[in-house]
């Protein structure tokens, strides 16, 4: 039987498609307040240089065996290094992707209930104790986030079980414009703020003298997951990215925008917190406290909390599809199955997991498994292992397993494009990306002590 001619997006649907994946909520929700712990500036530099010569080496690692293999994360191994264990790697970004689904469409369903707030003017003269008190009762309640968790998950299901030109396209097409819109119209109107340039002076102004081991190793982690990377996605989304599109190029092009939304994401935020005399090295309250007291301060606050909220949504439901479609193809291609089946079936799973760890955090938060809710423990297991592992055999297989002929061809669409930086890549990929990755894992698990950092 030949075998079915893979359905692939369209030049501008692989790049939003992709952005889609990157930017999340770790753009708008962490990278804030990473930046904002680790003196601003500062960080914002290394970020930047660990996004270009770790973060992009990496994407296009996974693009080019999505692309040369045709086939999902781990079908994808199993083509390029067949009768070995390397599908275990890809085998592990399903993994990844599943149990990471499993406690962000928790955080996603509370964008929705935020904006539901934010539409019912719920911050208006709420103070900061107010707040705290309303999201603490949210987000321990025993059904409301469990409710909204649900109609994530049905809406990102909904949408995979589309497709992939008529779903995952048509939508990232539709919602990755309309997140740069709004993203901009908050950043024009936060820096309009009495003394909201002090917020762009924090953002832009570098003081080297914060540039430490922790401030390196912080903004590496960030740059390797804000980019979706270790968890099957850009292998799977490679995959569907036509032969004669020029990889290296794409892969830019999804760097630059995931770096955008995080840097406009702190142009949005930043100036109105350093307006009202607020710390910015706040942690995730920033962006559910913090920031819905700034909303009930501002004049038509009403507006700009709805679209903050409707932003951080979109940002949510981009990275959950992708996340999703890792699965869906998995399952699709190796167990033959329908694509409405596995997207059910998936979706099931992940709502089961979405309520474990809603309710660790509430009425089971006394229980822990190895000290960890499960909120906590499908966070720690991804982020702290499978995808930094991910990562590095990753590398390690794109740098020496496949041929380097066959990396040249992948990446110059057969000659059709000048790829001059290959020896730069190989060297990243074989040795610098590997040796990073580890440090960011030695880090993740409280291990770089032993290595005098």
């Amino acid at each position: 039987m030949a075998k079915k001619e893979r359905i692939n997006f369209s030049k501008i649907g692989a790049i939003a498609a992709a952005t889609g994946s990157a930017v999340g909520l770790g753009n708008i929700l962490r990278f804030p307040y990473l930046l904002g712990e680790s003196g601003g500036g500062a960080f914002l530099l290394v970020y930047i240089l660990c996004v270009v010569f770790l973060g992009l080496p990496v994407m296009i690692s996974e693009f080019s065996i999505g692309r040369m293999a045709q086939a999902n994360a781990a079908g994808s191994f199993r083509t390029l290094a067949p009768k070995s264990k390397w599908w275990l790697v890809g085998l592990m970004g399903v993994i990844s992707a599943f149990l990471i689904l499993g406690f962000y469409v928790v955080v996603s369903g509370w964008t929705l209930e935020y904006i539901v707030q934010a539409l019912s003017n719920k911050f208006a003269n709420a103070s900061t104790a107010q707040l705290n008190q309303v999201f603490t009762d949210f987000s321990t309640n025993t059904y409301r986030p469990v409710g909204w968790m649900l109609l994530f998950t049905a809406l990102t299901c909904f949408i995979i079980i589309a497709g992939v030109k008529n779903g995952i396209e048509k939508s990232t097409k539709l919602m990755m414009p309309l997140l740069f819109l709004i993203i901009i119209i908050l950043g024009i109107r936060s820096i309009t703020l009495p003394t909201g340039t002090e917020g762009l002076k924090f953002l832009f102004k570098a003081d080297f003298g914060k540039i430490n081991s922790e401030v390196i190793l912080s903004a590496m982690g960030q740059a390797f997951f804000s980019l979706s990377l270790g968890m099957g996605c850009m292998i799977t989304y490679g995959s569907y990215i036509n032969k004669d599109n020029n990889l290296s190029s794409t892969a830019l092009q999804v760097t630059i925008f995931d770096m955008l939304v995080a840097v406009l994401a702190s142009i949005a935020i930043f100036p109105a917190v350093f307006s009202f005399g607020i710390n910015p090295a706040q942690g995730p309250e920033l962006v559910f406290i913090t920031l819905p007291n700034i909303f009930s301060r501002l004049h038509g606050g009403y507006i700009w909390a709805v679209m903050f909220f409707v932003l951080l949504a979109l940002a949510s439901l981009t990275s959950t599809i992708s996340l999703l479609e890792v699965i869906v193809a998995f399952l699709t291609e190796e167990l033959h199955i329908s694509r409405a089946k596995a997207a059910i079936v998936s979706s099931l799973g992940i709502a089961l997991l979405g309520i474990l760890s809603s309710f660790s955090l509430g009425i089971w938060k006394d229980f822990s498994l190895f000290g960890y809710g499960f909120f906590a423990l499908f966070d720690s297991i991804t982020s702290k292992i499978l995808m930094p592992v991910g990562g590095i055999f990753i590398s390690l297989f794109v740098g020496w397993r496949i041929d380097k002929q066959k990396i040249l061809l992948e990446l110059s669409s057969n000659g059709k494009y000048k790829i001059p930086f290959l020896n730069i890549f190989l060297l990243i990929t074989r040795y610098l990306a590997p040796l990073a990755i580890l440090l960011v894992l030695l880090n993740q698990l409280g291990l770089t002590k032993w290595l005098g950092f």
